[in-house]
């Protein structure tokens, strides 16, 4: 889980609400016009812009923002190394009897290609092919994200044009000025927080996510390459490590440049 995604939202909030309620009665900021009009206007302009079950599958790209752990790229690079050293000593066919303890499925078709002699130009480019379009799946959910936090800001500033339409248009009664200008504003506010304080820093978690896994792929691939090409294993986990910045190759690089 990660507590980073959790602890913004709720402290961002909170602010908003301590804010809010130091000052005034929480009941003046809650207009349900108010947020039908941003809420339903956002969500109506997101399902012009994408397919249905992109829309409903929002749940499950959300819940990639906080239950989604990054893998380890050290933890990672020390099993393809493992690997190598398998192929190394007993063959490339010997793989097949580490292929069970794997539970990447990613690394298993990998390997799995590798051992029945697939040609290493066709393995690189199938993997490559599957990191392409989970590189678009992703960006389809940030794509999400995105758009709401583009439309709802706008929908807020329609609301308010709205509420200032009806109040100028009750300009008779100065009493009701004030109420009417507060009841305008509320969608301004709506909109702001929804893109601000929500969808626009979820959708940064989750081009971060993409990132990583990614960089996952990525060290898969070049990982499986090295193997099937018969490279020593040292050459592998010295190929893999450049993937990474420096203070996250670990203490065995260092060791050895030492030594």
């Amino acid at each position: 889980m990660d507590i980073a995604t959790i602890i913004g939202l709720i402290t961002g909030f909170s602010l908003v609400l301590w804010a809010i309620m130091s000052k005034t009665n929480i009941t003046t900021f809650i207009d349900p016009a108010s947020f039908a009009i941003v809420g339903g206007g956002s969500v109506a302009a997101v399902l012009m812009c994408f397919p249905l079950k992109n829309v409903l599958g929002l749940a499950g790209v959300l819940k990639k923002t906080v239950f989604t752990k990054p893998q380890d790229p050290n933890t990672l690079i020390s099993d393809l190394v493992r690997y190598a050293e398998v192929a190394r000593r007993d063959g490339i066919l010997a793989l097949e009897g580490v292929v069970s303890e794997i539970n990447d499925p990613f690394i298993v078709g990998g390997v799995q290609m590798a051992v029945d002699g697939t040609d290493p130009a066709l393995v690189e480019q199938m993997l490559t092919g599957e990191l392409d379009s989970l590189a678009e799946r992703h960006s389809d959910g940030k794509g999400l994200l995105e758009a709401l936090g583009k439309y709802a800001p706008a929908f807020g500033m329609i609301g308010t044009l709205v509420g200032l339409v009806i109040m100028l248009g009750g300009m008779d009664d100065p009493s009701t000025i004030g109420p009417a200008m507060a009841v305008a504003l509320l969608t301004t506010l709506y909109g702001s927080m929804i893109a601000n304080m929500f969808a626009l820093p979820l959708a940064d978690k989750l081009g971060l996510r993409s990132q990583e896994e990614l960089l996952i792929k990525a060290i898969v691939i070049r990982g499986i390459m090295a193997i099937q090409a018969g490279d020593n294993p040292r050459i592998v986990e010295q190929k893999l490590k450049t993937f990474l910045p420096h203070r996250l190759r670990g203490s065995s690089e260092e060791d050895k440049a030492a030594a």
